[in-house]
């Protein structure tokens, strides 16, 4: 990696040049002026624009500017991005053709259902196939992102409850390792949440989880494998408690990765889940998007999902709404193009694909953990005799302890070696955590590469400190300011912020 110049870090309108055209639009006729006009007319004089200060650029220069922008960032298409928790893997760009197909993207969400009978056609096979995979009998796909579907699947146990026992129960259960979004939708649902601890094998309390099931827990939301990247062996008892309360299993589908095509959720005797398909099922994400998160449950909750569903009738697919559901959660068919990677991904792959990638990503995860728990300074929490699924999380306590620096660190340094950093300091159960998941589209020689960069930042804690601490050094932005990052977002308009400067 190479530092950047300082003409990288200019903003497009400090670029700007008196004269410089980038683009050439031709006039309008009379016609179309004398419409714009009477458009003019019927605003308001107070929201009119006076002026409109835009940069004045050549389309070169314009392009150039993105371009160096793009190349500034990290991404899975450049660079190893281990993130655990999050599924950072290469995307076919196949997937994403198809996606933009005049046909797919062309096509509008209040056309007549007898027009965009293909379009209907990809959502319900989708259904199909995700109902398939995860043994779920119905389907939403509306949801867009993993947080949007944990909130739904909240929705439904709350409308379950209130149907059968004339009001909602009060408590959603949640393990202390799961993913901050769980409390947070359990929330916004109108739960409280009731902590269930882990044990000191890195699985679910089952004596804690008996005392705190009673008639008031609507269910518990459940990461499988969890977090720590362990497979929870006592499935079946916790099953057993949460159902004889009549409570309902909400499954986490971010860590679908590992076990797609070997076990299903509905298998092991989950009421509701929700997939990230652009984790699992190829869409790139990361930095706000794109996402979708469908919603899938068992026969007993399928008139609980929101609008609209896919129907057949007389030979035709239809949008179809229903008046028991939770309601709408979002316009329309949710995030179609997602939609359709995923779909597209799914038939290419095959279910002897997804089996495969998914132990590929265990494969990956497990080697990589072999060789990074043996440098000095780490430690692997909870059982040590058992495999980690697709993702691990080490500690660097010892390394802070010795040296004083940890996975904060550790992860800044590993930039200047062309890594996207991992997941650090979470889950909180675990001090120091340093979280990795290789995935299962990285080669065996990128995962040495990474484990080679991550020996030597270690080596370099212990031998020469300040170089870590002042980590990164050869990225676009130097190391910033954690503590002022967390404070309140100021926005300054472009303009003034140029005003400013010439001050």
């Amino acid at each position: 990696m190479y530092k950047q110049a300082s003409w990288d870090e200019k903003l497009v309108y400090e670029l700007s040049k008196p004269g410089a055209v980038g683009i050439l639009v031709p006039r309008s006729d009379r016609e179309v002026e004398e419409a714009g006009e009477r458009c003019v007319e019927k605003i308001p004089p107070e929201l009119l624009r006076r002026d409109l200060p835009l940069p004045e650029l050549s389309e070169p220069a314009v392009v150039r500017h993105f371009t160096r922008l793009s190349q500034m960032n990290m991404s899975i298409s450049t660079v190893f991005y281990p993130l655990g928790s999050c599924t950072m893997k290469y995307n076919p760009a196949v997937n994403n053709y198809l996606a933009m197909l005049d046909e797919v993207a062309g096509t509008h969400p209040l056309q007549p259902s007898e027009t965009v009978q293909g379009c209907l056609e990809i959502l319900h096979g989708l259904e199909n196939c995700l109902k398939e995979i995860t043994g779920m009998d119905a389907f939403c796909l509306s949801p867009a992102a993993g947080a949007h579907g944990e909130l739904v699947g909240c929705l439904i146990m709350r409308a379950y409850h209130t149907e059968k026992e004339g009001k909602p129960r009060s408590r959603i259960i949640i393990p202390d390792s799961a993913h901050g979004t769980n409390p947070a939708s359990a929330g916004m649902a109108g739960f409280d949440v009731a902590v269930v601890k882990t044990r000191q094998d890195g699985c679910v309390d089952l004596e804690q989880l008996e005392k705190i099931v009673d008639g008031d827990v609507a269910g518990i939301m459940l990461t499988n494998p969890n977090t720590v990247g362990l497979f929870e062996k006592d499935i079946e008892e916790i099953v057993k408690i949460i159902h004889s309360n009549d409570s309902l299993l909400y499954y986490d589908g971010a860590n679908l990765n590992a076990i797609m095509g070997l076990v299903r959720p509905g298998d092991m005797g989950f009421d509701i889940v929700h997939l990230n398909l652009h984790k699992t099922f190829s869409t790139p994400h990361g930095g706000g998007g794109p996402g979708a998160g469908p919603v899938g449950v068992v026969s007993r909750l399928a008139k609980y999902l929101p609008p609209p569903r896919i129907v057949e009738k007389d030979g035709l697919l239809r949008l179809e709404t229903n008046e028991e559901g939770v309601g709408a959660v979002k316009m329309f068919h949710g995030n179609f193009a997602v939609l359709v990677r995923a779909y597209s991904y799914i038939l290419s792959m095959g279910g002897e694909g997804l089996r495969k990638a998914a132990e590929y990503a265990v494969l990956s995860s497990n080697y990589t953990l072999s060789k990074m728990v043996r440098i000095r300074g780490v430690s692997l929490p909870y059982d040590t005799s058992r495999p980690r699924k697709h993702e691990f999380v080490v500690s660097l306590a010892k390394l802070r302890r010795e040296t004083g620096l940890g996975a904060l660190e550790v992860a800044k340094r590993l930039l200047d070696y062309g890594f996207h950093a991992p997941t650090i300091y979470f889950p909180l159960i675990v001090e120091e955590a340093f979280m990795v998941e290789p995935t299962e589209t990285e080669s065996k020689e990128d995962l040495d590469s990474f484990i080679m960069a991550f020996e030597k930042v270690i080596d370099e804690c212990y031998n020469n400190p300040e170089l870590v601490r002042k980590a990164p050094h050869n990225t676009s932005v130097g190391r910033v300011d954690e503590a002022k990052a967390s404070h309140p977002l100021t926005m300054t308009p472009t303009w003034r912020l140029l005003k400013s400067r010439e001050r």
